[in-house]
């Protein structure tokens, strides 16, 4: 019975990725999780492990080479900016920072924070790396 649900849960997860190929961090983190979860926890489990697999896929999608290629040549800005907070992955850029866009990539822009070079989604203002 437990298999049959694992194997449910896995093939319904994998009908569901090809839909949301845009989102492919997200359903390969809620496809991962789910499975996890149910071999863990059965049917309740692969429901929580969907869901933390879902977040976990979302905060660790990178930007496309091209981006972080731009964003590494691009002139800094002339004044630099210096805020208290420490710049991390997954967490909003202070107010008082000025993103600039990344040409043909609306999903992103960047920074320079704290002499880090940072790629930003601009509609939330997270941090989507740090470029080192």
């Amino acid at each position: 019975m437990k298999t049959q649900i694992i194997v449910l849960s896995a093939v319904a997860l994998g009908a569901l990725a090809p839909a949301a190929s845009a989102q492919q961090g997200t359903v390969n983190g809620a496809a991962g999780g789910a499975v996890t979860g149910a071999i863990v926890g059965g049917p309740v489990g692969a429901a929580v492990g969907g869901v933390a697999g879902a977040a976990v896929g979302t905060a660790i999608d990178p930007p496309p080479e091209r981006v972080v290629t731009y964003v590494e040549q691009a002139p800094a800005p002339a004044s630099p900016v210096v805020v208290k907070e420490k710049i991390v992955v997954g967490k909003p850029v202070p107010s008082s920072v000025v993103l600039t866009p990344v040409p043909d990539s609306p999903k992103y822009a960047y920074a320079v924070v704290n002499e880090q070079r940072v790629i930003v989604d601009p509609q939330t203002r997270t941090v989507v790396q740090v470029v080192r």
